[in-house]
Order: C-alpha cells, then structure tokens, then sequence
C-alpha cells in the first residue's frame, strides 16, 4: 500500500473510532494499514505530531472554519454557529474532545477555532484582549462540554452509571449547551455596549 499523509490519518481516525484514543498506537496503526511501522514515520515524526495533525483535521472542518463572514452586525450569529460546528465536529468521533484538548496542550494559544473567533471578534468592535480571553473562554466551554457528552455516553455504554442515570441525556445536554452558549454571548454583547458608551462621546445634548 502506497502511503500518504492522508491514508495515515484515516486510518488512524478508523482505530480511533472503532477502539478509542488510549489504543491508538503507533504500531496499531501500521497494522491497520497494512505497513512496517517505520514507514508511518515519513509522514509523522512520532506519535504526538500525529495526534496534533488529527486535532487540526477534526478543529479545522467546513463546520468549523466556513461559518465567519466580513459582516461585524452579525457576528454573534458566526459565532454561535462556529460553536455549534466545533460542538458537532468533536461528538463526531470518539473521544474527539480529548484528542483536541490535547492538541491544546501541546500548542496553546493557537489554531483553531481560537483564530477564527478572535477574527470574529475583533471584527464586532471588542477590544483585543477581551477578544482574546473570550476565545479562549469559549474554547474551553465547547470542549468541556463535547467531553462531558462523551464520557457520559462511554460509561453508559460499559454499564458504569447509576440504574436511575442509564438513560440517554442527549436532549438535556443539548440544551444546557444552548443556554451555556446564549449566556456567554449575551455577556459579551453587553461588555461590547458598556465599552461602546465609554468611548464614544454623548452627540444628543445640545450646547449651553
């Protein structure tokens, strides 16, 4: 099999998928496709540039990136919908948050969909910083939610959970997601106004 930087992040999305993050190695990998181990190593230094590379596939969709628009009244529809896209891209496959979350860790502070809401962002008139923060902010919320979703599924699955719990909760979390999400927009909408009124001087009151 002729291999590729693409063929190698199928198959290794396939384990994840079939098994879960904590068997995804590197030697599963090669015998998925069929291969020596060394030869994933042309495409992949070790292991952990190719959990990144599976981040980014998995931050870096259509659903996530294809949502920003040069129009800065509407940006807290972009981003709500570049959340909701970043949500549906990690429920996408196992153990999706924790791949990313990793990602994080290992280049923090960058990628996406952090860049794509600071541009969103910036472009609504907040200040830097406040973007920034509230990026990072919302980043966070998204992935804790994706992971919570998926460890509740897991544990349901393995027959872990309370008898009065082993029912799904999809509906619940998708709702609680919902209102976390308006919430913090609504925040930030109202920090844009306060900052607004600070800046821009009272043109309505008449002289003398």
């Amino acid at each position: 099999m002729r291999l590729s930087r693409e063929s190698v992040l199928d198959g290794a999305f396939a384990i994840l998928d079939r098994y879960g993050l904590g068997d995804l190695t590197m030697r599963r990998l090669a015998a998925e496709l069929g291969v020596q181990a060394g030869g994933l190593y042309w495409h992949f230094a070790n292991k952990q540039t190719l959990l990144a590379a599976m981040a980014d596939r998995i931050a870096s969709g259509p659903a996530v990136t294809g949502v920003a628009s040069d129009d800065p009244k509407r940006w807290q529809q972009q981003l709500t919908a570049l959340c909701t896209g970043f949500r549906d891209a990690l429920l996408a496959h196992r153990d999706g948050a924790e791949l990313v979350a990793a990602g994080y860790a290992l280049h923090p502070g960058s990628g996406e969909p952090l860049e794509s809401m600071i541009k969103i962002l910036d472009r609504s008139g907040l200040a830097t910083a406040p973007s920034r923060a509230a990026a990072a902010a919302l980043t966070h919320f998204v992935l804790g939610h994706a992971a919570e979703v998926q460890a509740h599924d897991q544990l349901r699955q393995a027959g872990a959970l309370p008898e009065e719990q082993d029912v799904p909760q999809d509906t619940d979390l998708d709702e609680a997601f919902i209102i976390g999400l308006e919430i913090f927009i609504d925040g930030l909408a109202a920090r844009l106004r306060h900052d607004t009124k600070r800046v821009v001087p009272d043109h309505g009151r008449a002289g003398g």
